[in-house]
């Protein structure tokens, strides 16, 4: 179970002002490309679970990951979640050609899972048709942080087709302790913030950005 805090910036003012205030404790920045998969007929996300590839740096680091039965209240998020690294050129194959990511149940745990749990995939899967498709997806600079206590920040900038938005997370396995020292970090730095009300993946879903 991977369990962050999340607070959602309102605008690039804000992303900069917080950037500028966490420039000690940086450690690197990574440009994200997020591409997300479901069955042709929904099977994943009919069970609130969605499988993603991403790239890291353009085709520097590739991760598939699957993502299921999330929550996120008062800022802080929970999800049962996987993920393995995979070479970045098959991944880019599965982004063009879906049906290719059945064909690694073979030898990948998570698609093994997803073919075991939802039915999708299995050897052969371009001549029966595509039982993966690719929903799109979004863009991300994250600029990672080695804060107090041993926290790591991240602090997100999203490209959406439909918008920008700001987010700082925080990977913890005490969401309260830690969200109270953000919350006095960021008011003490004069950064406006909220809870975040939705993942990623929810407001490219909805196609809008949440108010």
């Amino acid at each position: 179970m991977e369990v962050e805090v999340k607070f959602r910036l309102p605008d690039a003012a804000a992303h900069q002002r917080l950037s500028d205030a966490l420039s000690p404790f940086h450690l690197r920045t990574h440009l994200q490309e997020n591409l997300f998969f479901d069955g042709a007929d929904s099977e994943l996300s009919t069970h609130f679970a969605v499988s993603r590839i991403r790239f890291y740096d353009g085709d520097s680091r590739c991760v598939l990951s699957l993502k299921a039965r999330a929550s996120l209240v008062d800022g802080v998020s929970r999800v049962e979640e996987v993920e393995e690294d995979i070479d970045p050129a098959l991944g880019r194959a599965c982004v063009a050609e879906p049906w290719r990511l059945g064909s690694l149940s073979a030898s990948s745990r998570i698609m093994g899972r997803v073919k075991d749990e939802f039915g999708i995939g299995g050897e052969g899967e371009e001549k029966k048709g595509s039982s993966f498709v690719c929903l799109g997806g979004f863009r991300n600079v994250r600029a990672v942080y080695g804060w107090k206590e041993g926290l790591t920040l991240e602090l997100d900038e999203t490209s959406y087709d439909f918008g920008t938005s700001y987010e700082l997370e925080c990977e913890t396995g005490e969401p309260e302790k830690a969200k109270e020292m953000l919350e006095g970090f960021l008011l003490e730095k004069g950064v406006e913030y909220s809870y975040s009300k939705a993942s990623k993946f929810a407001v490219f879903r909805a196609g809008k950005l949440l108010p």
